[in-house]
Parts: structure tokens; C-alpha cells; sequence
């Protein structure tokens, strides 16, 4: 199919052409992610997030280019940040790590660590019992998408899906948390 009429199609969230996108690059895309990401299961979630994504905004969608270079760029934009977060994550622990250990204030990160961990506490439970069991799931037991579906006897999507609504849900309401993340981590460089 041509590209435009693809494009077209996907503005219009046309249900058939995104089902085309998906099946006819979804592998692709995977291999692609799997150059930068060394996790099979965060690849897949990572391409999966993105076509939920290209779904949401496929109305405001504006591709100056093939098709076929707007999801392959966007994949490895993505896959960069998440290895970006991943440092990221990784330095701050460490920072935690030895910062516990050699300051006398401890006391002072245990107490900011039970109050965030209050505030999860608290967002997971805003979350629809189903949604948020499986959240946990996936974050706290580290099952794949596909592990939680056969499970719970639900589809994939209906778990990717669930999954996105969860992290829209934990972003929202510990936004107010992010400072503190930053300031700790620009603390440890």
C-alpha cells in the first residue's frame, strides 16, 4: 500500500489500516528496539507503547517523511531514552547506595522513601482493581504481556492497555515527586 494512503488512514484512525501498520512492522520494529534495548520483554513493550501512542495521537499525526522512517526513527528515539532512563535509574541507585552509607542524615532518606512509597501506595489504589493487579503483574512479579494473558485469560492488548493506563495513573499523581528525583540525581553527578 502506498503511503499516504496509509497516513490518511491512520489520521482518520481507521481500524484496518492500523491493524496493517501493526502486523506488517510490529517484528520489524521489535528487531530494530532489540539493537539498543537487550531485553525481549522491554522491547516488546516498548514497540507495543508506541503503537498505543501512535493510535491516541494519530489525529494531530504529521509525517514528512515515508512511513516506514517515521516508525523506525521514533523506535530507536524511544529506545535511546529508555537507555537514557536506564542510566538515569542506575546512577541515582547507586547515588542512594552510597550516600546511605557514608552520610549520618540516613534517617532523612528513609523518611522521603516511606513517604513515596505511601504515595504509591496510594495512587495504586485509585487504580480499578483489575488495572491495577495487572500493573503488579508486570512491575512487581516481572511477568510479560503475554505471561499476564494467559493468566488472567485476557487478550494482549487488553493488558497493554491496562498497563498504559497505570503508568498515565502513577505519572499523574506522583508528578510532584519528580524534583526530588532530579535534584537527587543532579546531587550525584
Amino acid at each position: 500500500m502506498k503511503d499516504n494512503i496509509l497516513i490518511e488512514g491512520l489520521v482518520r484512525r481507521e481500524k484496518i489500516v492500523f491493524d496493517y501498520i501493526f502486523n506488517y512492522y510490529y517484528s520489524a520494529l521489535c528487531v530494530f528496539a532489540k539493537q539498543y534495548i537487550n531485553d525481549k520483554n522491554g522491547v516488546e513493550d516498548l514497540v507495543q507503547d508506541f503503537f498505543v501512542s501512535l493510535w491516541i495521537d494519530a489525529p494531530q499525526l504529521r509525517i514528512n517523511t515515508s512511513l516506514q522512517s517515521y516508525l523506525f526513527s521514533s523506535i530507536k528515539n524511544r529506545s535511546l531514552d529508555t537507555q537514557k532512563h536506564f542510566k538515569v535509574t542506575e546512577k541515582y541507585k547507586t547515588f542512594l547506595l552510597f550516600s546511605t552509607k557514608n552520610e549520618d542524615d540516613s534517617a532523612d532518606h528513609y523518611f522521603v522513601e516511606s513517604e513515596l512509597r505511601l504515595a504509591l501506595e496510594r495512587s495504586l489504589s485509585k487504580m480499578a482493581p483489575r488495572c491495577r493487579e495487572i500493573f503488579e503483574l508486570s512491575r512487581n512479579k516481572g511477568l510479560s504481556n503475554q505471561e499476564i494473558s494467559d493468566q488472567l485469560g485476557i487478550s494482549k492488548r487488553t493488558v497493554e492497555l491496562q498497563i498504559t493506563n497505570s503508568l498515565k495513573i502513577l505519572r499523574n499523581e506522583l508528578s510532584e515527586y519528580l524534583p526530588v528525583w532530579l535534584i537527587v540525581w543532579l546531587l550525584g553527578q
